[in-house]
C-alpha cells in the first residue's frame, strides 16, 4: 500500500509513521504537516503546508495513494464549540474531501477518541463534534472508512505528547502502565494503534468503528 499520514509531528501520528516505515506491506508514505517530523527514510516523502484549511493545492501531489491515516487533532480544552468545530470537523472534512478527489477508490482512517457521540446530541461538546465528524466521513464516498477510538494511549519509542495535560497524566500513570494494560477497553499504545490501522486498511474489519479493545485485538494479531 501507499499511504498518506497527517499529524506526524504529534504523538499519535509519529507513532503510526514509525510503524508504517517498518511494515513491509507499506511501499511508500507521504506525510503532510506544518513542520518536519524530523525523520529520514527511503519510503518517506514529506510535504510541508501551513494552511490545513486549504490543502486543495496539494491534490495532485496526494494522487496515487491507497489510504489516508488521519492522525491530526487538537484538544478541546479552552475552545468553544465553534472554534473546536473549525479545527476538528471543518479541517478534517476539507482534507478528506481533497484526498478523495485525488483518489476516488481510496480508504480513510480517522483517529477519533473513546467516548465519541455518534448521536451528535450528547452533553459533551467535543464528543458531539467528533461524532459529527465520524458520521460525515463515513458517508463521504470513500471505498471504506474506519473510525479509531482509542482511550489512553501510551507513547512508545521515546515519543512525547505536546499536549500539557496529556504529559501530566502520562507521567502520573506511567509507573502503573503494566497494570493499566490489563484494561484493554481503555488503554493502548502507539505501536499497537499503528499496526491495527495498517491491518484494517489491508484486510478490513467487521465494523467501521474500532474502540480500544478492538484496536488492541487487531494490533496483537498483526504483531503475531
Amino acid at each position: 500500500m501507499k499511504v498518506v499520514i497527517t499529524g506526524t509531528t504529534g504523538m499519535v501520528g509519529k507513532g503510526v509513521l514509525y510503524v508504517c516505515l517498518e511494515d513491509e506491506s507499506i511501499d511508500s508514505v507521504l506525510t503532510v504537516s506544518r513542520s518536519t517530523c524530523g525523520i529520514e527514510h527511503p519510503k518517506l516523502k514529506e510535504i510541508l503546508h501551513n494552511d490545513f484549511m486549504d490543502v486543495s493545492p496539494l491534490q495532485n501531489e496526494m494522487a496515487g495513494y491507497d489510504a489516508c491515516f488521519f492522525c491530526l487533532g487538537v484538544s478541546a480544552a479552552g475552545l468553544n464549540e465553534a472554534a473546536y468545530t473549525k479545527l476538528t470537523y471543518d479541517l478534517t472534512l476539507h482534507f478528506a474531501s481533497t484526498f478523495l478527489a485525488a483518489n476516488p477508490n481510496a480508504q480513510f482512517s480517522y483517529i477519533s477518541g473513546a467516548g465519541t457521540d455518534s448521536s451528535e446530541k450528547g452533553r459533551m461538546m467535543w464528543a458531539r463534534v467528533k461524532g459529527r465528524t465520524e458520521n460525515t466521513l463515513l458517508n463521504l464516498g470513500f471505498s471504506r472508512a474506519w473510525m479509531f477510538r482509542p482511550g489512553f494511549i501510551q507513547p512508545m519509542r521515546g515519543i512525547r505528547s505536546k499536549t500539557a495535560w496529556y504529559q501530566f497524566f502520562y507521567n502520573v500513570l506511567s509507573p502503573f502502565y503494566s497494570l493499566l494494560r490489563k484494561l484493554p477497553k481503555y488503554v493502548t499504545d502507539t505501536d499497537t494503534l499503528g499496526r491495527a490501522m495498517i491491518r484494517v486498511a489491508r484486510e478490513g474489519y467487521k465494523g467501521a468503528v474500532l474502540e480500544s479493545i478492538d484496536i488492541n485485538a487487531v494490533g496483537r494479531q498483526a504483531r503475531n
